[in-house]
């Protein structure tokens, strides 16, 4: 009996260590040491979920600004277009305005000159049937003035007079010249054809004969002018 006493009284303390050991185990996990480690783990594993939460956001706003561009840039082909269009049938527009303005632009004055073609009209079947020749006369100079006062009162075209003015080269075209004595400039003689003024500015000129003055003789030329072996000088 006492060898099993012996051992049982040597086993209790194996039994007191062992319930020692765990509290000791709790305690070791309790300590600061440990916190931090758990403490670091979770904010490497909290770090690790926000990056791929931000990846994955990155890649979703990535893909958004694309289809964002992607849109704009087919609103602004889209509006291009439309001002090409725009601009191409302004273009038009303006060149058809422009090619009527052109054709049309003397429409005016051909009004004002069927009248005058409607009297000459009926100037010649007077004349066909009447066959009297002063009365045609007269019809005729009837026509003419009123066609040179219509085109002068309402568009401003005079002719002018050149016979006894100087000769200016940009009113005037020299079809014949003839000298003169008595004169020092070259002179208008003769209208062939009047030139006419457009609002103060020459738009034909006047078509003239000029009277040029004559060349002035050339002095007479002694002999020894003209080349006279002089005389000697006396020698001395």
């Amino acid at each position: 009996m006492s060898k099993h006493s012996n051992k049982q009284e040597n086993t209790e303390p194996a039994g007191q260590d062992g319930g020692a050991a765990q509290p000791a185990a709790d305690n070791a996990a309790d300590t600061p040491a440990a916190a931090s480690g758990q403490e670091a783990a979770k904010a490497e594993s909290g770090a690790a979920g926000v990056a791929a939460g931000d990846a994955a956001g990155g890649a979703g706003s990535g893909e958004q600004l694309v289809e964002e561009l992607q849109a704009k840039l087919a609103e602004s082909n889209d509006q291009f277009l439309r001002k090409a269009a725009d601009f191409e049938n302004f273009r038009k527009r303006v060149n058809r305005e422009k090619q009527e303005l052109t054709d049309f632009a003397n429409q005016n004055l051909i009004l004002d000159l069927l009248p005058v073609l409607d009297d000459f009209e009926r100037a010649i079947k007077s004349a066909e049937t009447s066959k009297d020749f002063a009365s045609f006369y007269e019809g005729i100079i009837m026509i003419q003035k009123q066609l040179a006062s219509q085109l002068e009162n309402k568009w401003g075209l005079k002719p002018f007079n050149s016979a006894g003015e100087l000769f200016d080269p940009n009113r005037h075209e020299a079809i014949q010249m003839e000298k003169t004595a008595g004169i020092n400039e070259a002179v208008v003689k003769e209208d062939y054809v009047k030139g006419y003024c457009l609002k103060d500015r020459v738009i034909r000129c006047a078509k003239v004969k000029v009277l040029m003055p004559e060349e002035t003789p050339s002095p007479a030329i002694t002999p020894s002018e003209e080349g006279a072996p002089n005389e000697p000088p006396p020698a001395p």
